[in-house]
């Protein structure tokens, strides 16, 4: 059995989980396992770390399974979209599972925020942080109390906030930058915090909607080991995303000149 790091793009994807009809992670995944042939479907002992939705990115998703020992992290990048990289592994017990032996996630969102008021965003930070009952910020009707962790600084314009817990609730990380931000911007008030918390559910324009998927990404997932960094696979992650943000760097100019010429 041997864990893999995985980092990737999200934009491309209809999420990390497989779906009939649309690009996934783990589809792709399956395909270059299928391509080396290491498994024709689902590896055996597979599981991941968690999902992640639609446009969301990861640093240190992690997929575990029954592998041939020549099977590297350049070695699973061989058949792999450039989108998707493998970074790392080590060989893990037999009976070790991805999910259920994390023992913590962490998520890092990116929010726009020119007009914050970091203050603001620490104390609603503060107030979410801690064991409560979220089921006003997530769809799921079950494993709706979390312990987060939150924290937020200001970098320019941004306020970039890192939340951590031993599991996430669906949409519960968008969710809560939502609402945080908010309050942060003057949008809405400190107490809003205060009725997102209690029991009684919020429907309609009382609602907290998501913040956007792209500014979001799995920064890490908490196991008792260390990952052996793959020297290959690394410099091809880096290649990869530095071609990546230049080219998302060349599309924000020509944003700009289209801005600044129809005024």
């Amino acid at each position: 059995m041997r864990a893999f790091r995985v980092a990737y793009d999200g934009s491309p994807f209809y999420g990390f989980q497989r779906q009939p009809d649309v690009p996934t992670v783990e589809d792709t995944l399956f395909d270059s396992l299928c391509a080396l042939g290491v498994a024709d479907n689902v590896p055996e002992g597979y599981a991941a770390a968690g999902r992640t939705d639609a446009g969301v990115s990861a640093l240190a998703q992690t997929v575990a399974f029954e592998c041939p020992e020549w099977l590297s992290p350049s070695a699973f990048n061989s058949e792999l979209p450039g989108e998707i990289r493998v970074w790392a592994s080590t060989d893990v017990d037999p009976a070790f599972h991805a999910t259920h032996d994390a023992y913590y996630r962490e998520y890092v969102y990116h929010s726009h925020a020119p007009r914050a008021n970091l203050g603001l965003a620490k104390e609603a930070s503060r107030r979410l942080s801690g064991e409560h009952d979220f089921h006003n910020l997530t769809p799921d009707t079950e494993g709706t109390v979390r312990d987060l962790d939150i924290d937020v600084l200001q970098d320019d314009d941004y306020l970039v906030f890192t939340l951590r817990s031993s599991g996430f609730a669906r949409n519960l990380v968008r969710r809560v930058v939502s609402l945080i931000h908010a309050v942060a911007t003057g949008e809405e008030e400190m107490a809003k915090i205060d009725r997102v918390l209690a029991s009684e559910p919020l429907d309609g324009k009382e609602g907290v909607p998501c913040a956007p998927a792209h500014p979001l990404y799995l920064a890490d997932v908490g196991y008792d080991f260390e990952f052996a960094v793959d020297g290959a696979a690394t410099k091809s992650l880096h290649d990869v995303f530095g071609d990546l943000r230049v080219e998302r760097r060349t599309r924000s100019r020509v944003a700009r000149d289209i801005c600044r010429t129809i005024e």
